[in-house]
């Protein structure tokens, strides 16, 4: 039984998770998350063939596939109100296992590795580089947040945001309500509802600035939404959205 197991049953309080995170982070031994070599999470030949999310996709929600122009079906029906979602990576593979060891497992230590791969990726897309005065991190309702000890998405903006020299406003939104598990949540249709109104954002941060939202996985895109159109409405300029991989 591992230790990160044996935390996450427990009624302990925070204490307890950050405690769990700092057992786990130094005893177990670096092992590649793709092919389990020991000596780094992500080993130079798995770096290699991570699953690149290749173009064509949509302009805007970033999904692969056939497209109408230059959005797809369900982007010209019904467009999103954020102005884009980019992601380096498809959730497969050795993508998959590195995201769910930040997520579940406690293994925080590889926040700096997925960090630079997407301060690599903004570096050298046109759409991310140029709209980028701040990242800010979609934030977990606090008693998640409180349960699993950490916010992942806050450390990959903490970690990119080192690479880049951009500021990271941890502050700048917060969630309102504790909404369900996107991941339970079937349909599109619902997964807008789940978030629909669960963001606020603080105009004296975010007032005037270009946006990047940063996220671990992107599904559908309804809570990146939901993220921008709450940052919008606080005057943010623009609001692109960014995720380690996107579900195809």
């Amino acid at each position: 039984m591992s230790i990160a197991s044996i935390f996450t049953r427990t009624d302990f309080a925070s204490g307890a998770s950050r405690l769990a995170n700092a057992a786990v982070d130094l005893l177990f031994p670096k092992r590649c998350v793709g092919c389990d070599r020991e000596g780094a999470f992500l080993c130079q030949e798995c770096l290699a063939e991570l699953p690149r999310l290749e173009p064509p996709f949509c302009f805007l929600c970033g999904q692969p596939g056939r497209l109408m122009m230059r959005l797809c079906l369900s982007c010209w029906e019904r467009p999103l109100e954020i102005d884009g979602i980019r992601a380096p990576y498809r959730m497969e593979g050795a993508v998959r296992e590195a995201v769910h060891a930040l997520k579940y497992q406690y293994v925080r230590a590889l926040a700096p590795t997925l960090g630079h791969l997407l301060a690599e990726f903004i570096a050298a897309s046109p759409d991310l580089s140029g709209p980028a005065d701040v990242l800010v991190p979609v934030p977990l309702h606090p008693r998640r947040e409180r349960s699993r000890g950490y916010n992942q998405s806050l450390l990959l903006a903490r970690e990119t945001g080192k690479v880049l020299g951009l500021p990271v406003e941890d502050r700048a939104l917060r969630r309102l309500r504790a909404t369900p598990s996107q991941a339970r949540t079937a349909s599109q249709k619902e997964r807008r509802a789940n978030v629909s109104e669960a963001f606020a954002a603080d105009a004296t941060l975010i007032q005037g600035r270009r946006v990047v939202l940063v996220d671990d996985v992107c599904t559908t895109g309804a809570t990146l939404e939901a993220c921008a159109i709450a940052l919008k409405e606080a005057g943010a300029a623009s609001v692109w959205g960014l995720t380690l991989a996107r579900e195809v």
